[in-house]
């Protein structure tokens, strides 16, 4: 049965220059990596990339690099660059450029050097960006393990289904692809292997010490309600009380608050509401979400959805040039999450709602302003500045 991925429910919010970069180098080295071989007249490799490939029994310190950047066949660039492209693109984005480029090359010495320490005897040359590449999906499921990613199943028939990236990464790519399939054709799997557990724990680290910017959805954040429900069963099973804050004695129950039928009601209303947005959400039907999401607001308008939610609705809505409701929920967003590492780019989306659509100079100007100090994007800056300058030349 043959499982591809093809995409991601992602789109990064900044372009992933560095990693293009790394994608060319890698083409323009596989390019370079061949000639045509004079006493047999067909491609061979030239004689440095012999030099620079890893052969674990004598590594020299520069290949622990260098085989990263190197390549068998035009079947071997095509697989590792397509996964760098396709997972490496959110990455990038999340760490920065710099920061990027030196996870990739950390990744490459890590996964080389799990090679090297589990076959140090062997004299087969290693090459390849699978172990980077691994570091990167590593960090992926990281980053975003409850992200959509579509898959292309080919068992009889063919068609695609969305799996979560948690799902998909462990069980696909590493279980089955690296320890179920172990010995099936000249694979470096330790290092694949080696690869993964680098991803994962820069990734997690990264986020636990505050790095880089965590949401209610990366791995982290998961184990971390994990860990709270853990200790809360444990304190409760002990006879704690959470609301009282004493430890109750067996047989004595506290009287529930007593509350309206029309209360109940209400609360249950919400309940479902909010477990409705949910599903839509996770079935990437945005347009469903934000329907719901305004009646939620209706019955209760301090109701606030966890961070990717709202943004997400907050989007559609503006895509559905709903603008007041729109700039409610982006307004909403930016008072409870103000901490979000892309806030400059929703207060440019703010300032253009209010300034071309609402009619609201005043609260325009401010939003665009406060995206004006930390926008990077070039294209974006430029857009914040001149309908800046548009609204201050406005009688």
């Amino acid at each position: 049965m043959l499982l591809l991925p093809i995409r991601t429910s992602i789109r990064p919010w900044r372009t992933p220059y560095a990693n293009y970069a790394l994608i060319i180098i890698n083409v323009l080295i596989f390019v370079l990596e061949y000639h045509i071989d004079p006493f047999t007249g067909g491609l061979a490799f030239r004689p440095w990339v012999g030099q620079l490939a890893l052969v674990p029994n004598k590594p020299q310190w520069w290949q622990f690099v260098s085989y990263a950047f190197l390549h068998y066949d035009p079947l071997h660039i095509i697989f590792n660059m397509f996964f760098l492209y396709l997972f490496g693109n959110n990455v990038n984005d999340k760490l920065g450029h710099a920061w990027y480029l030196c996870f990739y090359i950390a990744a490459a010495v890590f996964s080389g050097a799990g090679h090297t320490v589990l076959h140090f005897s062997s004299r087969i040359p290693t090459l390849g960006a699978s172990g980077a590449v691994a570091a990167i999906i590593g960090a992926y499921l990281a980053l975003f393990p409850q992200a959509l990613i579509t898959v292309i199943y080919w068992f009889i028939f063919i068609g695609t289904i969305e799996v979560p990236a948690l799902y998909f990464i462990a069980f696909k790519l590493i279980l089955i692809d690296n320890i179920l399939a172990r010995g099936a054709g000249n694979i470096a799997y330790d290092a694949h292997l080696a690869g993964y557990a680098f991803g994962i724990a820069a990734a997690l680290l990264v986020l636990a010490t505050g790095l880089v910017t965590g949401s209610s959805y990366d791995l982290w954040a998961m184990i971390q309600r994990w860990n709270k429900r853990r200790r809360y069963r444990d304190v409760v099973a002990g006879g704690y009380d959470p609301f009282t804050g004493q430890t109750a004695r067996k047989g004595i129950w506290a009287k529930e608050v007593s509350k309206t039928p029309a209360h109940r009601q209400l609360e249950q209303k919400i309940s479902d509401l909010r477990n409705e947005i949910a599903g839509r959400i996770a079935q990437r039907n945005l347009p469903a979400a934000a329907e719901l999401y305004l009646e939620l607001t209706k019955l209760d308008s301090s109701q606030v959805l966890p961070r990717q939610h709202l943004l997400d609705i907050a989007n559609q809505l503006a895509s559905d040039k709903r603008a007041a409701e729109s700039a409610q929920a982006y307004e909403q967003f930016l008072n409870h999450y103000n901490s979000y590492e892309y806030a400059e780019q929703v207060e440019l989306m703010l300032g253009i709602l209010y300034s071309r659509y609402l009619d609201k100079p005043q609260q325009a100007v401010k939003h665009l302003q406060a995206a004006a100090e930390k926008l990077t994007d070039p294209g974006q800056l430029k857009m914040c500045k001149d309908e800046l300058a548009r609204l201050q030349q406005t009688p």
